[in-house]
């Protein structure tokens, strides 16, 4: 066996390896993530949120999940639009990593603020149900 060859089974083995049904379960609950946002489905996100939840975003503190839970609720800020694209998902075991564009107009405080950024969401799998455990936010760069 070529040297190569080896190589290049051992890369394959590292990789993530996700099951179809794994990768469409993920990007079902995206869907629920993002329609939850734009329709201020607080139920919704509570049970896609896990209790440890930290959410790191441009121009706002860290925050954990009692802190978005409450802002929220608040209903200070509505969504008009919240789209992802250029979606990647990665499923290590119960882990999984989604990562993708997210471009979205709200308004806040009776100002419309239009977001482009990159994220990613780091989600658990605990007790057979998926849950976000981190979801980090930056500025996506622009052309």
């Amino acid at each position: 066996m070529s040297l190569a060859l080896v190589v290049l089974m051992i890369g394959l083995q590292s990789q993530p390896q996700p099951d179809t049904s794994e990768v469409k379960e993920l990007m079902r609950l995206e869907s629920v993530w993002n329609e939850a946002h734009e329709k201020g489905d607080v139920s919704a996100l509570e049970k896609l949120w896990a209790d440890d939840l930290e959410v790191t975003v441009p121009r706002m503190p860290v925050m954990a999940k009692p802190d978005v839970l409450g802002f929220a609720r608040s209903g200070r800020m509505k969504f008009q639009r919240y789209q992802t694209s250029d979606l990647k998902v990665r499923v290590y075991g119960d882990a999984a990593v989604v990562s993708g564009r997210l471009q979205r107009t709200r308004t806040l405080n009776d100002k419309t603020v239009n977001d482009d950024w990159r994220f990613t969401k780091l989600y658990i799998r605990r007790e057979g149900r998926w849950q976000v455990v981190a979801f980090h936010a930056s500025e996506a760069a622009q052309p």
